[in-house]
This record gives C-alpha cells, structure tokens and sequence, in this order.
C-alpha cells in the first residue's frame, strides 16, 4: 500500500488526492458494487484516504456502494457527502436546489443511513439556494455539527460574498468547485477569498470531464453525458482538442499522461488544494494518483497557464448554478 502526502482543508488532514464517486450512479446490483469495489480498492491501495460523494449521485446508488466498499476501513479515511440538489424535481413546480433548514436535517439523515456511519467527517452544501438566506442553511448545518453527525462544513459552488457569510456563521473547512486547466474562473474571486479565511479548496472535474485525458480524440469518444455540452460540440471540440495537443506536448517531454500533467497542474496551485478526479477504471484510478510524483518545470507551467483563455464553451451545463450568491436575510 502507497502512502499518499497529506494536505489539509482548514483543520480536515486529507489524502492529497481524492476520489471523486459520482461514477457509482447506476445500480446497486453485484457487477455495479464490484466495479465500485475494485475501483475503492485500489484508491486505498495507492494511499487515497478521501471519498467524496453526494445524495443525489444515483440517486442514493453512490452512498451505499461507497459506505459498503469503506466499512472496513471506516476510521481510516475521510468520508465527504453533499446535498441541496432536491430529488423531486420530476413533480410540477418542484425545487431543483434546496437549502431550506428543514431539509438539512432529514438530508443527513438519509445520507447516514445509506454510507452505514453514525457521522459524516465532511458535509457540502452541494448548491447554494437563491431562495434562503445562507445564514439559514448553514446555521442548520452548524447545528448537524453540534450533534456529532458531522465533523466539517463545505460548500459546493458558492458566490463569493456567500463564502464570507456562511463562515461569519459557521467555519466552513472547504470550498469544492470545478478547477483545471481548462476552467480557471474560481481563481478571480473564489480562491483569494477562501485563502483570506483559510478555507481548504477541493476542485471536481480536474480532468476537464474527460477532455485532458487524452482519451477523446473526435465526437465519436464523447460519452452520452456530455454530449451537447458546450464544450463538446462539433466546432468547440475542435478548437478544445488542439489545446489537449498542448497538453500531451508536456507529457511527452516528462515521459507521463496528458492526465498526470493536468493533475499535476491542479496540485501546483497550492497545498490547500485537493483534486478529486473521478473514475470507474482501476487502471485511471492508479494514473490519477500517481500524478503527485509528477513535477512541472517553470516554462511547462507557463505553457499550461495559457491554455485555458482559448477553451471554447462554458464549463458547466448549468452556468445559473455556479457562483450564486444566497438572499439576504430578512430584516
């Protein structure tokens, strides 16, 4: 078993790299757990101690199988779920984000009860409601806190001036928000904020949902879930496949992945900084890992510093949901 270095978001010691579970969606049938298994597995086995999942991954499928895989090894690693993204949004005129005070004390609940654990080390509020006052949904989760069923609070996509207020109410131990060579806007205001108050920062999608793989070379490897996104499109990927050229460029010369590099890329941008890239190969699992051993000289950096400026496309399909800012509190 590898020993991976340890980072810390605020006072929380994690893995430098995590495991991003939101892969486990399909079922909880015997071929979805042992994939689910064997990819957990060998995230232990190369020093992995970090496993971020969410309710609503599944639903419900990622916490179960990710809460039987880390039984048995329960007080070895650092367990981190998210809710606020509501399940009922198939009904008429149903909430799509949810930061209501009631329903972060049944989400936890649900999210003990499927992972098998009596406390959760880190709990995300997944997306910020422009309907509640922050103040509300983390006073409610603050409260979680007190009750022994969470150690840390985060926060999945937050607008800047909702970073200050949450954490006047409640330190927040970790902000999560996607972060990689092709999308750098958390850097503007995110990331200075989150330093001022020693706010851990955990980027998902490091690999740029695939892209920085290398494995995509044309719109015929785009997978079903990304297909249609911006970045994905006839046109964007063409431009977005050249800077991935880049991007193996700088592998070839340190004898690596595209996917290491970008990897290392993310690392490099702090020691208060741990990428959760995600998978369901045992074999990427192992690559994305071992990207801590991968070093980027001053002129690669600069390079890849370059790149994201001419990504064609918005990062996220849902571009309303990324750095909202929670209402005020009534007066």
């Amino acid at each position: 078993m590898t020993t991976l270095p340890a980072r810390h978001l605020g006072e929380l010691a994690v893995s430098a790299i995590g495991l991003g579970c939101m892969s486990f969606v399909q079922s909880t049938d015997a071929e979805d757990e042992r994939v689910a298994r064997d990819v957990i597995a060998a995230a232990l086995d190369e020093g992995v101690t970090f496993f971020d999942t969410a309710d609503v991954y599944g639903p419900y499928v990622s916490e179960i199988l990710v809460g039987r895989a880390l039984a048995p090894v329960r007080d070895q690693v650092v367990i981190a779920s998210k809710f606020g993204n509501a399940m009922n949004r198939e009904e008429p005129g149903a909430r799509q984000i949810d930061g209501r005070p009631e329903y972060v004390r049944t989400a936890i609940d649900g999210t003990l009860q499927r992972l098998g654990v009596d406390h959760l080390d880190l709990y995300y509020l997944h997306r910020v409601d422009a309907e509640v006052p922050i103040e509300e949904t983390v006073g409610a989760m603050g409260e979680l806190v007190a009750a022994g069923k969470v150690r840390y609070l985060g926060l999945s996509e937050p607008g800047p001036q909702t970073i200050r207020r949450a954490h006047a109410t409640h330190p927040i131990t970790a902000i999560q928000t996607e972060w990689s060579l092709f999308s750098r806007d958390i850097e503007d205001f995110t990331v200075p904020i989150a330093r001022e108050l020693g706010i851990g920062l955990v980027p998902y999608s490091p690999l740029g949902r695939g892209l920085l793989t290398g494995d995509i070379r044309s719109v015929d490897d785009v997978p079903a879930r990304l297909q249609g996104r911006e970045r994905f499109t006839p046109e964007a990927l063409e431009a977005n496949l050249a800077l991935v050229a880049e991007v193996r460029s700088v592998a070839d010369e340190l004898g690596v992945e595209p996917g290491q590099v970008a990897i290392a890329w993310v690392l490099a941008r702090g020691e208060d900084v741990v990428p959760i890239p995600g998978t369901k190969r045992v074999d990427r699992v192992r690559s994305n890992t071992r990207a801590v051993g991968v070093e980027l000289g001053e002129a690669q950096l600069a390079s890849l510093d370059a790149l994201a400026d001419k990504v064609v496309g918005h990062r996220s399909p849902r571009p309303e949901h990324i750095a909202v800012e929670a209402p005020p509190l009534a007066v």
